[in-house]
């Protein structure tokens, strides 16, 4: 038998299984309970608050600010990415500094360059940026070396290397790059928001104290706008609105665009915020050091590195069965054969607005609601990236191909359309494996005990060291976990199949 006809080694049923499996065991551990004495009155509240907006409570500098981190943030991480994926398949050095870079989520980011920097535009810049270079260097050399290879055989013999790629290769996949850019602005538009719970005078700093004082008019008001401005950011976000979106930005920043002595902040934090503290007392060949740093890290490892990696991925384990159970709940909300002309528009709203709600703004309004416990955080990351995952099968269902004598209702869904979009749904559901995990991590800053948790700790204490060892440890969780994700694609045969918003979409995806 071909190798292209043998079965893969693990089959949908058991990888399905096997994570549902797990799911159960982590939900014997997770701390579910509603700690709120009446979370039905506080959501009665907040239902209130928000079928009456308050559009003149808007600080109209907000939508400025968050429009201009993004802009600016997202560019200088897509050029930036974009410079690294020409040489990521051949340096594995560059392969591995951009997977540190987008293990780290932009929060973290900015809570390290807030020692540097102070609370400025710079530090919010260069939290969206850096991540975002990673993450865009990784999906851009994807796009190029799966692109079509034909128009370089055309060339004259003698054309050179940067010839070649601006005239052969470049014109093929720049559609593929502006789409997803496109879509990484969205994403930048979300972190931007979020940027704002932490002190950044964007729209997320307003609407953080809008729920924290009760405020749910203004908050209705925030969440309408935001919600606006990602609908309709392919009307603005355009290549020739680009260069005055730039302009525009730049302008807009806060006046205070960094701290006003930065060499001596990097010289800080390089020499003695980041080094461990028994390094800071004596010679690192000095027997008593070592020991020293060893008493130093043990609790760290065993009290905070430990539990902190376990609720971690307890927590990722049930979300991201939750988002599957929701994402196929969801997906035919969006299509033409179950929802119809009227319905679908209907459908997709819903989803494009749970999709682009961030995880963490979500958290948090959940947690005012059922008090603190891992369910908030559950919830929201399961709602949020069923929201994603849905929408993205939607489109795939759409592009599918019925016979004539097809069923309908709940027969063409369990036995036509499910199982022709079961590799693909597996496939977004591994890919968003590692997102979550990098989600549920950052959760830990609004106090559920995961990795975030004890971050954010350290970080108040002002123990920078002990901050970054955990940023680290989070990170190699992460790489860990893509890592695994993506030998599970292989395994399943779905590792070729589209996982990202820029890849086109088959007409049939059935494995």
């Amino acid at each position: 038998m071909s190798a292209s006809l043998r079965r893969p080694p693990l089959s949908y049923r058991a990888a399905s299984a096997g994570f549902a499996a797990a799911a159960t065991a982590a939900l014997l551990v997770a701390d579910l309970q509603v700690a709120s004495l009446d979370p039905w009155a506080d959501l009665r509240r907040l239902a209130a608050g928000l079928i009456r907006p308050d559009f003149a409570a808007i600080v109209p500098a907000s939508i400025a600010y968050t429009v201009a981190f993004a802009v600016l943030g997202v560019g200088l991480g897509a050029s930036a990415g974009f410079g690294l994926a020409l040489v990521y398949a051949r340096s594995r050095s560059i392969r591995l500094a951009c997977a540190a870079l987008r293990a780290v989520h932009e929060l973290f980011w900015a809570l390290l360059l807030m020692q540097i920097f102070g609370l400025s535009a710079t530090t919010g810049l260069l939290a969206i940026a850096l991540p975002y270079a990673g993450i865009c260097a990784k999906v851009y050399a994807e796009i190029i070396e799966e692109a079509d290879l034909a128009a370089l055989r055309v060339l004259p013999p003698g054309t050179g290397t940067v010839s070649a790629f601006l005239y052969a290769r470049l014109p093929e996949v720049a559609a593929s790059l502006r789409h997803y850019t496109l879509y990484r602005f969205e994403c930048g538009l979300r972190s931007t928001l979020v940027l704002g719970f932490i002190g950044l005078p964007t729209m997320g700093f307003h609407l953080e104290s809008a729920f924290r004082q009760g405020r749910y008019g203004e908050a209705a008001a925030l969440l309408i706008v935001f919600y606006a401005l990602i609908g309709t950011r392919r009307l603005w976000v355009r290549a020739r609105t680009l260069p005055f979106l730039a302009v525009v930005s730049l302008l807009a920043l806060p006046a205070t665009v960094g701290s006003t002595d930065v060499g001596a902040g990097l010289v800080r934090f390089f020499t003695e915020a980041i080094v461990p503290a028994p390094l800071r007392e004596g010679a690192l060949g000095d027997p008593g050091t070592a020991a020293r740093l060893w008493d130093w890290f043990r609790p760290i490892l065993t009290q905070q590195i430990v539990p902190g990696t376990v609720q971690t991925l307890v927590l990722a384990q049930v979300a991201l069965v939750a988002t599957a159970f929701g994402a196929l709940v969801l997906f035919p909300l969006t299509t033409r054969r179950f929802s119809g002309r009227l319905g679908r528009p209907f459908g997709r709203v819903l989803l494009v607005v749970v999709r682009s709600t961030p995880e963490y703004m979500l958290a948090y309004l959940l947690l005012q609601l059922l008090g603190p416990s891992m369910l908030p955080a559950i919830l929201a990351l399961a709602i949020h990236n069923a929201g994603i995952v849905g929408y993205l099968m939607g489109r795939h269902a759409d592009g599918l191909v019925y016979r004539l004598d097809a069923p309908s209702g709940l027969d063409l869904y369990a036995y036509e359309t499910l199982p022709r979009l079961y590799g693909q749904f597996l496939a977004y559901c591994l890919y968003r494996w590692e997102l979550i995990l990098r989600e549920g991590a950052i959760l830990g800053l609004l106090g559920v005990a995961t990795l975030g948790f004890y971050v954010d700790a350290a970080i108040s204490e002002l123990r920078i060291d002990v901050a970054v060892v955990l940023i680290l440890a989070t990170m190699g969780v992460t790489v860990a976990v893509e890592a695994l994700s993506r030998r599970l694609r292989a395994a399943l045969r779905i590792a070729t199949l589209p996982t990202r918003l820029s890849r086109p979409l088959t007409t049939d995806t059935g494995g």
